[in-house]
């Protein structure tokens, strides 16, 4: 159909036979058909045919009268135009018809007429070879001036138009970029003429004779328009002004308007706009849909408010990185000394980081992964995901879901919304300008609900490899690929965390850091960050390892280092101001002698001499600048009654040491529980109660009664009473609890425990084991009882911890009430142990 050499036509074509027009090369025309043949070719080669080249026709014009047609097919011009047609529409009113809309494309001749039914097709010789003229008409004097002629009267004649009109200020443009030789059949089509003075521009088959029939057309076009406008003058005696009735009009010497300036920059930015569309490599959909609103914005006027909206709309198309990215870094060595430098232990992250890089390596086309890091607060989630995008060369991008609760926010609003803009996933990648970021989705598990949907649910379709890379925002209303974006998500707990989100993610725990951790990370990073902070250095104030230890253990009790962190801010403001102070003294002054720690004594109305450099802070400056300790260990002071046991728990915050208190007074037998319990660790209670009951006698527990709470009430209390707690882990501890309460004995002081218990006095595994004993380790305690089922996670937990204490694996209660009291726990009849034959 086309070459590098210009328009090309097949040799045959359908010949449609017109009588109200002349279809010229570069013009669109609406005919009518209605006659047999006519009829005929509409319905066979363009309703039927399936490829471009059945939509081009030959229009031969002004053949016979329709009110006198025959069968007989008239005798046919010499000369027509290949047209495409663009549009067919029927109609049944008031007779059978069908209405083209014909673009030309160029001359013709007939050669041979090879059949006349149903519709004629003739042989054809194109005539029009417009690139031979592009080439050879400058160098022609008279065509040239001839064209230059055209040229500036055609110029004149939209000048003279209303430029407001959409179609004046496209034509205008295009006159701009219109071949000169194309301008005579553009504007004898569009004048107003006759039919036989457009068939005799379209016989002139010369580039010149063309010029000097269209020429006198166009001229006397310009004259109608000119004895038209001065028929509508305001002032009739005013004759220099060439148009007046519009404001700004063409003056002598002047071709436009400051109107038409402005009509022309208008048109230069939707050209910038176009280019830009176009530049953006962005997917065929979306693609598609920016060029067809860039038509309607085209033909919008400025003043309308959907105005605004569609560029706006095309504007975020634009600056969206449809193929942008950035290059990963994947030396592995240079990765782990970078997050080792940034981040101590969090051994799991991150080796699974240095893992996605070493399957980089081998495969270039990995979809992002989809992470998860739980844990307490203050351990370094979101920062450790910071790290990742340094480690991997990536961009940044955090967004805060907490309290998140409209869809919207993720998915986007609907452009038929006043104030609608995308989702914030579209932003981000917006912002950070790369379609492969790494995504921070900042505790998910804090995501609300409301009448505005689920932003959950709207998740679901982000975080899933199988569907982002066609990722919908409802702004956009054209998928984007999400697929190489890595996406972190950081959460306390996964109990909020709906389970379908759940599923899609690979969730890797981040438990909490032991004291020995904690030391380092605040030697490492915190105390240099702090003295940054407050301008502070380490010549002027140092903190030894054991007062770190001391700020840890009795200031601070928390999984994570944001409190530690705290403290030593505190402890560098109480230097500063020292420091600060020590300026102002007089150089004249000698100093008195002092020394390093007992900075703090001073009395805070002055200091007559600067202190000696650098601070040391020991545990007497420390509580100075603190206070008194927060924290105590009063494990073994609480443990001096019967009734008393220590439990482990664990908390979105970390783990957690948990007293149970239990007591006996007369009664009915009836069993209290104070601490604002859940449902599941009240039925541990009951559980606890029943087995013992159960197993009275066996332990020596009834005092010689029949029943245990015979004439007796018992009292369970979990301290905190603010604190909501559930969970079926006390349940061992409740047992060691009332065992001790109702035998009089005392519980051992270093021990910890947790557990599911059952019926028949078995214990179940439980969940937060790490956590757990970290705590346990935290408050000094020794011995710690766990489930059997549970040995498997002790591989998690640091060997140093591990070391300094004595894990009981117990798989009965028996074995927890032996491990639990000094001495064992002995039972008044022995059980033979009997092995499973199952």
């Amino acid at each position: 159909m086309s070459s590098t050499g210009g328009i090309q036509i097949p040799s045959r074509l359908p010949l449609l036979c017109t009588h109200d027009g002349v279809l010229l090369p570069g013009s669109t025309v609406r005919v009518s058909v209605d006659t047999a043949r006519n009829m005929q070719l509409v319905k066979s080669r363009l309703l039927k045919g399936t490829s471009l080249k059945s939509t081009i026709i030959g229009v031969i014009p002004n053949t016979r009268d329709p009110e006198h047609d025959s069968d007989e097919l008239p005798s046919l011009h010499s000369i027509g135009t290949a047209g495409l047609a663009v549009q067919v529409v029927g109609s049944n009113w008031p007779k059978p018809h069908y209405t083209l809309l014909i673009t030309g494309l160029c001359r013709f001749r007939v050669t041979q007429l090879i059949r006349e039914r149903p519709f004629p097709v003739a042989e054809v010789e194109q005539l029009d070879k417009l690139e031979q003229y592009a080439e050879g008409y400058q160098a022609d004097t008279d065509l040239g001036e001839l064209s230059q002629r055209f040229y500036h009267a055609a110029v004149q004649l939209v000048g003279m138009l209303d430029m407001s009109v959409p179609v004046v200020a496209k034509l205008k443009r295009m006159l701009e970029s219109l071949p000169r030789e194309t301008l005579p059949d553009v504007f004898a089509s569009m004048i107003r003429t006759s039919n036989k003075e457009k068939l005799q521009v379209l016989d002139a088959l010369d580039l010149e004779e063309r010029f000097k029939k269209a020429l006198p057309l166009l001229t006397r076009q310009i004259e109608v328009l000119k004895l038209l406008q001065k028929t509508r003058k305001l002032r009739p005696d005013d004759d220099k002004r060439v148009l007046s009735i519009r404001k700004g009009g063409v003056f002598p010497g002047r071709q436009f308007s400051p109107e038409e300036d402005g009509d022309d920059e208008d048109g230069d930015d939707m050209a910038s706009l176009e280019r830009k569309v176009k530049a953006a490599s962005m997917s065929e959909a979306a693609l598609r849909v920016c060029l067809k609103e860039l038509r309607r914005l085209k033909k919008m006027p400025q003043s309308m408010p959907e105005y605004a909206l569609t560029r706006n709309y095309l504007e975020m198309m634009i600056e969206l990185p449809w193929s942008k990215s950035t290059t990963d870094c994947l030396d592995i060595r240079a990765a782990r000394v970078l997050l080792d430098s940034d981040h101590y232990a969090m051994e799991k992250l991150k080796r699974r980081v240095l893992e996605y890089l070493a399957v980089r390596q081998l495969k270039s086309s990995l979809k992002g992964p989809i992470l998860c890091f739980v844990g307490p607060p203050g351990v370094g989630k979101t920062s450790v995901g910071r790290s990742i995008a340094r480690t991997l060369g990536r961009e940044f991008q955090r967004i805060a879901l907490g309290g998140v609760c409209d869809q919207s926010d993720i998915r986007g609003h609907r452009r038929t919304y006043v104030g609608s803009m995308p989702g914030r996933i579209i932003n981000g990648l917006k912002t950070v300008g790369v379609n492969n970021p790494v995504f921070l989705l900042d505790e998910v598990d804090k995501l609300g609900k409301s009448l505005q949907g689920d932003p959950a649910a709207a998740l679901l379709e982000v975080l899933d490899p199988e569907q982002n890379h066609n990722f919908t925002d409802h702004y956009l209303n054209v998928p984007f690929d999400l697929s190489q974006v890595l996406f972190i998500a950081t959460a306390n707990s996964t109990a909020t965390i709906p389970p379908a989100l759940l599923d899609r993610m690979e969730v890797l725990q981040v438990p909490g850091y032991t004291q020995e951790e904690k030391v380092e990370i605040a030697h490492r990073h915190l105390m240099p960050h702090q003295l940054d902070q407050h301008g502070l250095s380490s010549q002027q104030l140092q903190i030894p390892q054991d007062t770190t230890l001391e700020i840890i253990s009795k200031y601070t009790r928390e999984a994570g280092v944001r409190s530690l962190e705290r403290k030593i801010g505190a402890i560098c403001r109480a230097v500063a101001v020292r420091v600060a102070e020590g300026h102002k003294v007089s150089k004249e002054e000698s100093p008195t002698e002092q020394r390093p720690g007992q900075d703090s004594k001073e009395d805070d109305s002055g200091i007559g001499a600067p202190p000696d450099m650098p601070i040391v802070i020991d545990h007497i400056a420390l509580k100075d600048i603190l206070g008194p300790p927060l924290f105590e260990m009063e494990v073994s002071e609480r443990l001096t009654l019967p009734g008393v046991a220590v439990g482990l728990a664990w908390t979105p915050m970390g783990g957690e040491i948990m007293f149970v208190e239990a007591s006996r007074m007369e009664g009915e037998g009836q069993l209290t529980l104070t601490g604002q319990l859940g449902d599941v660790m009240k039925e541990s209670a009951h559980l606890a109660i029943s087995w013992l009951r159960s197993n009275a006698k066996t332990y020596n527990l009834t005092n010689g009664s029949a029943d245990l709470l015979e004439g007796t009430d018992i009292h369970l209390h979990f301290p905190a009473g603010s604190v909501t707690k559930d969970g079926p882990s006390a349940g061992v501890t409740i047992v060691t609890c009332l065992a001790s309460l109702l035998s009089g004995r005392l519980v051992r002081s270093d021990v910890a425990m947790t557990g599911e218990i059952t019926l028949r006095g078995l214990v179940l595994p439980v969940g937060g084991i790490k956590d757990k004993v970290l705590a346990a380790h935290r408050a000094n305690l020794k011995r710690i009882i766990i489930p059997k089922r549970n040995e498997k996670d002790l591989v998690e937990i640091p060997a140093h911890v591990r070391a300094d204490l004595d894990f009981v694996l117990a798989s009965t209660l028996d074995e927890v009430l032996n491990a639990a009291f000094d001495g064992g726990f002995p039972s008044a009849v022995s059980h033979p142990q009997v092995a499973s034959k199952l």
